[in-house]
């Protein structure tokens, strides 16, 4: 080494640095990078992201191709350091043990520390850069690669320690994380709809369906001057049709098809019989998400819930459906159960219908109802109660006090609700 000039010796010395330095951050950057986003590349043609994807699926390779260049570049720079404060200082110990000890500084914080966390800030733009370059390297260390990947190996068999796949599938909960942390970068709006379809799979049909009370169904038992007039004044297109008893549905009436007949004097209730298609009946419990899969296949819009007694429950449609994805967006017709959204007033008091569905409640009001029982506040009430109060009687449930304004006959018509804190 005397022949060697003392700069050639520093210039090594800074590349060896910068070797170490470089290994350091481009493992940090791989590791943390966004293989989802790596993919969308990928498929756009990016060259440096396709072989970044290569590199993480050898995993083991990649971790020890980075170990051996960081390890000699360490150890080389160390030796080298040594070599030249011996050069300069002769056999003095103390000046020797100064000098390895600063190479051991330099070496942490310019060749650990700080390249490890601008590979962390900058994940996705190191990778990119520098992905090219380690496929190179892999592929003329693979028989150093396989050799010590086959120690490893080795030793993993005799410890009977097994290495399992890394499982890089996100799960739904994951998903809707990453969803909610997503911030500017998704629009507020289809954040909210993107985490309403994480819920369907959670819901049933009954949680957001028309309940029995509020059905507009048409009675073929009634008079036809009466079948006229509500054909006439109805509210929606479809109607469930039934003979007396609303738990007798015999199809469902299209109200357009219907309307050529009322300007006929002889009308006759069979006349509208014969324009009735088969009636779709589904159980309670269905969920949300397999409802609007029946509902393609099927090619229905309603569906007529009924329990295990054959009883009609209510009734859903694909509009309810939709709407529970991306919001209300249809009138609602008079005197239905979500007429007005409720919200809280300058004192912390909001008045509800009994009706309201204990799901848009939390949703609305930011609170915590139990969702696993009754459907609406009136039930919620009276299963708790294990009986039909009295006006002015105040609860507390799940942290907001509930005070029954008005209850007539089997019901409770409205509440008061107080916000929690309050």
């Amino acid at each position: 080494m005397d022949a060697v000039p003392l700069w050639a010796q520093f210039a090594a010395l800074a590349i060896l640095i910068f070797l170490s330095a470089f290994f350091a951050m481009t493992e940090t950057a791989l590791m943390a990078a966004n293989r989802h986003r790596l993919r969308h590349l990928a498929r756009r043609g990016s060259r440096s992201a396709a072989a970044a994807l290569w590199l993480l699926e050898r995993t083991d390779r990649l971790l020890s191709l980075v170990l051996i260049g960081s390890t000699l570049a360490n150890a080389l720079a160390t030796a080298l350091a040594t070599l030249i404060a011996f050069n300069l200082f002769g056999g003095q110990e103390i000046k020797l043990v100064i000098t390895v000890a600063a190479v051991s500084l330099l070496l942490i914080v310019f060749a650990q520390i700080s390249p490890k966390v601008v590979g962390a800030a900058h994940p996705e733009r190191i990778a990119l850069a520098t992905s090219l370059l380690l496929r190179a390297l892999m592929t003329l260390a693979q028989p150093l690669i396989w050799v010590m990947h086959l120690l490893v190996t080795s030793l993993m068999w005799l410890l009977r320690i097994r290495a399992g796949d890394v499982d890089a599938r996100l799960s739904t909960e994951e998903l809707r994380m990453m969803v909610l942390e997503s911030g500017s970068f998704i629009p507020g709006k289809h954040r909210s709809i993107l985490l309403n379809l994480f819920e369907l799979e959670k819901i049933a049909v009954d949680d957001v369906m028309t309940p029995r009370a509020h059905i507009e169904a048409l009675n073929l038992a009634m008079p036809v001057e009466e079948i006229r007039h509500q054909l006439t004044t109805c509210y929606h297109n479809q109607l469930p049709v039934h003979e007396g008893e609303i738990n007798d549905i015999i199809g469902i009436l299209h109200v357009r098809k219907a309307m050529a007949l009322l300007a006929e004097e002889d009308l006759a209730a069979e006349d509208f019989r014969a324009l009735l298609s088969a009636p779709y009946f589904i159980p309670p419990d269905t969920d949300v998400f397999a409802q609007l899969q029946y509902f393609q296949e099927n090619h229905e819009r309603l569906a007529i819930i009924v329990d295990e007694y054959g009883e009609v429950q209510g009734l859903v449609t694909l509009d309810d459906i939709i709407e529970e994805m991306v919001g209300e967006f249809t009138t609602p017709a008079p005197g239905a159960a979500r007429a007005d959204a409720p919200g809280w007033d300058a004192n912390g008091e909001c008045l509800v219908e009994g009706s309201a569905l204990l799901r848009d409640l939390n949703k609305r009001l930011a609170l915590d109802f139990p969702l696993d029982g009754p459907k609406t506040i009136n039930g919620l009430l009276l299963e708790y109660l294990q009986d039909i109060p009295e006006a002015h009687v105040s609860v507390r449930l799940a942290g907001c006090v509930i005070e029954i304004i008005q209850a007539q006959n089997q019901a409770i018509k409205v509440v008061k609700l107080i916000r929690p804190g309050k």
